[in-house]
């Protein structure tokens, strides 16, 4: 089979590519700096591109048996001065590339969304029937429930051959080699640098290779116009810390209510109209950890996709033994992760 991807040089997409040319497949990534795309295997086909760009993609993309759309603007907390940018990208990139599958016939396609759309969802479990309002503190959020929403779905409705996938939160080594940003606060932790977490903040945090393996498994054996939960199951923040903190023997950061967060952001919020936070502390970022639980169902994809995570506790052992090493730590950890 040969696939086109977007976003194949990324920290998920170069996983999902490395899957792809092991089974024996012919791979087209599209990229926007040819230098970005040099780690990627010697098979690989490499096209110079941008989903903002239409026809930049389209011979690239004509004949191939599959697309995988993975491109995306993420960040959050500098989102506000980013958001025409992030709107370009997520929502006009999204309907560019989906468009474009259309006018070319290409049998399937999977795009890749996150559960951050389903934002907090009040305490209970949701499948993928829920629908959540568009009201986000952030941009990311906000412009992927777009993309999600008003362009893929009813894409879908009219006929586009298209399968939804909805990620969690994703970490694993390598996330900030291939343009990404720390996910989910371990640097900052590590380095003892995280001086508090939100208490009732949850959300599935998914390890980087079982993703990528879960995305492909979306292709091989997804029905045409259905959505699906492929992430993990939500884990509280403070859960997550405490086996941090098992593992290497470094103190978990304070728990404290989410509403300290929300506070927080509102006096940041004030001052951002005369000056920029450092990184860390805009008040998006200290709003969205302010947003409670994003509590998914993900038994649908476990039964028609069959989609696999490994244990958790060793996923985050792996990722914490070689973040220690990138940061040329002192070995501050338990004989069980040595």
């Amino acid at each position: 089979m040969r696939y086109f991807v977007t976003g194949g040089t990324g920290f998920i997409g170069t996983h999902l590519v490395e899957i792809l040319v092991n089974d024996g497949h012919e791979v087209v990534v599209l990229t926007r700096d040819l230098t970005k795309a040099e780690h990627l295997p010697e098979p690989v086909e490499i096209i110079e591109g941008d989903i903002t760009d239409k026809e930049s993609m389209r011979d690239a993309m004509d004949g191939v048996d599959g697309v995988f759309h993975l491109a995306a603007w993420f960040q959050v907390g500098p989102g506000p001065w980013n958001a025409e940018k992030a709107e370009r990208i997520n929502v006009d990139g999204t309907r560019n590339v989906l468009e474009l599958m259309d006018e070319l016939d290409v049998p399937k396609g999977v795009y890749v969304s996150t559960v951050g759309v389903y934002g907090n969802t009040g305490g209970e479990y949701v499948t993928e029937s829920y629908r959540s309002p568009n009201i986000f503190r952030s941009v990311y959020q906000r412009t992927k429930w777009q993309a999600h929403y008003e362009v893929a779905e009813p894409m879908i409705d009219d006929g586009l051959p298209l399968v939804i996938v909805s990620l969690g939160a994703i970490f694993g080594p390598g996330d900030k080699d291939y343009g990404g940003t720390p996910r989910t606060g371990f640097t900052g932790y590590l380095k003892q640098e995280l001086p508090m977490i939100p208490n009732d903040f949850v959300l599935p945090f998914d390890y980087v290779e079982d993703t990528a393996a879960n995305i492909k498994r979306a292709m091989d054996e997804g029905e045409l116009g259905e959505e699906y939960i492929i992430a993990s199951e939500p884990r509280n923040f403070v859960d997550v810390f405490d086996l941090a903190e098992r593992l290497t023997g470094i103190p978990a950061p304070r728990a404290v209510p989410g509403t300290v967060f929300q506070l927080m952001s509102y006096g940041v919020a004030g001052l951002e109209s005369f000056t920029r936070p450092p990184e860390g502390f805009e008040s998006e970022l200290l709003g969205f950890f302010a947003t409670g639980g994003v509590l998914v169902d993900n038994s649908k994809a476990k039964r028609e996709l069959g989609i696999d995570h490994r244990p958790f506790e060793e996923s985050l052992q792996r990722y914490l033994e070689w973040e220690i090493e990138q940061q040329g730590l002192e070995p501050k950890i338990t004989e069980e992760i040595a």
